[in-house]
């Protein structure tokens, strides 16, 4: 029998061919060392910086991310169970950079930076993913700041007024009110749920204690904010990487929303509240020391700058070409005894566009929220209030920055003069007037009349222990016979001159009919 040598050559080549379709060629590398999160590799010579790795440990695949290139090792953090990876395990480098799962599939939900659910519900279900890391839109491809972020607070949407894509820092000592402020926020954003200003919240929390972030969690189930809320967990209890990588995971669900915008789809703005940043740079300082970066101040690494600034570039109002999304940021920063020229503080003051300072000594006085207006500042100011919150909120700052510094005059026993005195009495009526109780919001329109009663003089002959109890019964004048003022306030969001006389008017007539409980 003649064999032909051309049919064996085929034969040959199709199994060459079958062979090398199913040969999987990937780099891999050795751990030669481990522990506290960080692992030292050999072997992956062709490893890129920020590329994802698997670790092939006796209980499956944990994940990592390449942080130092080095002359014989590459360094690299563990995201997840570091413990289980042992010296001598394999390691494969992927050619990814990490990524997180991102959609609407993620609302409501509680998850690690990793997007894998932590809140014992179904498993998130979504083929969306997004670059954790990644540059920020360009200046061309933004606009300036001018819709309003609503918080419901009287003090900050009056004096310290928040936009759409702006980045606006919360900072002050522990137990001052910091995560009050995001969460009241958070909840007011509600009314505009289901709108074309509808927000998307991402709350993350950072070196938290487990047991605090399931009460925030709480909070904003029973005030039916979970709904359009994404709460991204790294507790004090997880490994540093973890902490480190959250604020970036929770910036990429919301930029998924931002970008949604160019498609024409809502939601298109996200607001990002970091809790805290303080805690976010101790851990990358753990992880920089661990991995031989040389320290610098205070020990932090030379590039904890850029840690906090290449994030919070992120937060942006996009162009109308790129369909007018946005990202507002909230950063919280933990001072100790009030030093806001510590390093990380001020690294951060200096790449926000303002900052809300809550003041201990207020706190502990009764002044919530306890808003220091000498320090506090917003760089976008009056673009981002609505026109008659801006007509009547203008001068309201200098009146309690000069009324607080009569009141510390007035202390020394010195006589004061009529105009002075009338002055520091209505200081201390608007100070009474801007306090409001925790996750109570106040809705701009019932903020702008209870600031314009107070700056139009209406509450200077009330005594200062029931000035709260008169705005109250006003809002509700308003809600019940002045209800027409109060739609067209809501309509118009301006104040003129007929608008105005009316509001005058029925402010004037509900007070000569008013009558004090207590």
């Amino acid at each position: 029998m003649k064999i032909k040598t051309d049919e064996i050559a085929s034969v040959i080549k199709h199994e060459i061919e079958q062979y090398s379709a199913n040969l999987e060629v990937s780099e891999v590398g050795r751990v030669v060392e481990i522990g506290d999160g960080i692992a030292r590799i050999y072997g992956l010579s062709n490893a890129m910086a920020g590329e994802l790795l698997e670790f092939q440990t006796n209980d499956g695949a944990v994940m990592g991310q390449v942080f130092n290139l080095e002359l014989d090792t590459v360094g690299a953090v563990i995201y997840g169970d570091y413990l289980s990876v042992k010296e001598g395990d394999l390691v494969k480098a992927t050619g990814r950079l990490l990524e997180v799962p991102v959609g609407e599939a993620l609302l409501g939900r509680v998850v690690d930076p990793l997007g894998r659910p932590v809140d014992d519900g179904p498993a998130i279900r979504t083929d969306t993913f997004r670059k954790v890391d990644i540059i920020a839109p360009g200046i061309a491809e933004r606009q300036p700041v001018t819709e309003p972020v609503q918080t419901g607070i009287k003090a900050i949407d009056a004096m310290i007024p928040i936009g759409k894509g702006q980045r606006e820092l919360i900072i002050g000592d522990r137990k001052t009110g910091k995560t009050a402020v995001a969460i009241d926020t958070i909840i007011n954003q509600k009314q505009y749920w289901g709108t074309p200003d509808a927000v998307v919240c991402i709350y993350v929390a950072v070196g938290q204690k487990e047991s605090t972030v399931a009460g925030v969690v709480e909070t904003l189930r029973k005030a039916g904010a979970m709904d359009y809320t994404i709460v991204v967990v790294a507790s004090a209890s997880d490994p540093a990487p973890m902490q480190y990588v959250a604020p970036y995971s929770g910036t990429a669900m919301a930029e998924h929303f931002m970008w949604q915008g160019k498609s024409g789809k809502t939601p298109k703005h996200a607001l990002c509240i970091y809790d805290d940043l303080s805690k976010q740079a101790v851990a990358y300082r753990q992880l920089s020391l661990l991995l031989k970066r040389p320290p610098g101040r205070e020990a932090y690494p030379g590039d904890v700058f850029y840690l906090h600034s290449r994030l919070l570039e992120r937060a942006t109002k996009l162009s109308d070409e790129n369909g007018g999304g946005s990202i507002t940021s909230l950063p919280v920063i933990e001072t100790q005894e009030g030093d806001v020229s510590a390093y990380i503080p001020t690294n951060v003051i200096s790449i926000t566009d303002g900052q809300i300072y809550l003041e201990p000594e207020l706190f502990f006085s009764g002044v919530r929220p306890a808003i220091n207006v000498g320090i506090s500042v917003s760089r976008v100011g009056g673009n981002a209030q609505i026109k008659a919150m801006k007509k009547i909120a203008g001068s309201l700052r200098l009146d309690l920055a000069s009324a607080r510094e009569l009141e510390a005059f007035a202390q020394l026993g010195t006589e004061l003069d009529k105009a002075t005195q009338r002055q520091l009495d209505r200081g201390r009526r608007m100070v009474e007037l801007l306090k409001q109780g925790q996750y109570t919001p106040f809705n701009v329109v019932d903020q702008v009349i209870s600031i314009y009663a107070g700056t139009k003089g209406f509450l200077d002959d009330i005594p200062v222990p029931q000035v709260r109890e008169f705005e109250r019964a006003m809002l509700d004048h308003f809600q019940a016979a002045g209800k027409p003022i109060w739609n067209d306030l809501n309509a118009k969001k301006a104040l003129d001159a007929d608008l105005e006389k009316r509001l005058t008017d029925a402010i004037a007539n509900f007070k000569a009919g008013w009558k004090p409980k207590t």
